[in-house]
């Protein structure tokens, strides 16, 4: 599945080459120039990971990166540093601050690929179109396809995600606000009670193959997904 990226850079040359590359590999991508803009566009819409230029006009990037960590709804968004600095002492810094790679200018772009993607199997598994296995279900976002034992279970679209979401975080309690932000976007508004809809929805295509009682609730917390 793709994910969203944000890529803060001021060189417009290498901003094209990484915008060219990543929406080949199926990201959507969000450009900004600069801290500012970037601020804007994450207050608009939470991207799934930040690539961040070292160097900016106006603020640096390092000191943007401790903006996003201060803030509780960007503490845990991954970011890599672009960077022709190679100065063991910054990137210990960086690191210090919770940056989660750095790459080093020039740079491959398949290499960035790579790394993002790495990244992004680590803190987002669900924007990966990496199979995923529980129990006997499978289910693949690359051909959208769920089955168990050869037979298909139909799913519309926001109970795919949802399925999917839980798969790649199993026997973890989620809140309604918690799936509203991964599973619809934290920039959409809808109600709590719009999870408690589909999730009814999930358990109903699931009960033909006896998998529904692995979507479990968890009275006064939200809902889990059980790996047994």
């Amino acid at each position: 599945m793709p994910a969203t990226i944000l890529v803060v850079e001021d060189e417009s040359a290498i901003q094209s080459l990484i915008d060219v590359n990543l929406r080949r590999a199926g990201h959507e991508v969000m450009l900004a120039p600069d801290a500012e803009t970037a601020r804007r566009l994450v207050t608009a819409t939470l991207p799934d990971l930040v690539l961040l230029d070292w160097m900016l006009p106006g603020m640096s990037g390092l000191d943007f990166a401790r903006q996003l960590r201060r803030d509780v709804r960007t503490r845990d968004l991954p970011i890599i540093m672009l960077t022709a600095r190679s100065d063991e002492r910054d990137k210990i810094e960086g690191f210090d601050i919770g940056v989660d790679d750095y790459i080093a200018k020039p740079f491959s772009p398949r290499e960035l690929v790579a790394r993002i993607r790495a990244i992004l199997r680590r803190h987002a598994p669900q924007t990966t179109d990496e199979v995923v296995e529980l129990g006997h279900l499978r289910l693949d976002p690359a051909t959208h396809r769920v089955t168990t034992r050869d037979t298909d279970i139909n799913l519309g679209p926001t109970e795919f995600r949802l399925l999917h979401f839980f798969m790649t975080h199993p026997e973890r309690v989620h809140t309604r606000t918690q799936l509203l932000d991964q599973v619809w976007g934290d920039h959409v508004f809808v109600e709590e009670r719009t999870v408690d809809v589909h999730i009814r929805r999930l358990r109903a295509a699931l009960e033909a193959t006896g998998h529904d009682s692995l979507i479990q609730t968890v009275r006064g917390s939200g809902y889990r997904m059980s790996a047994l």
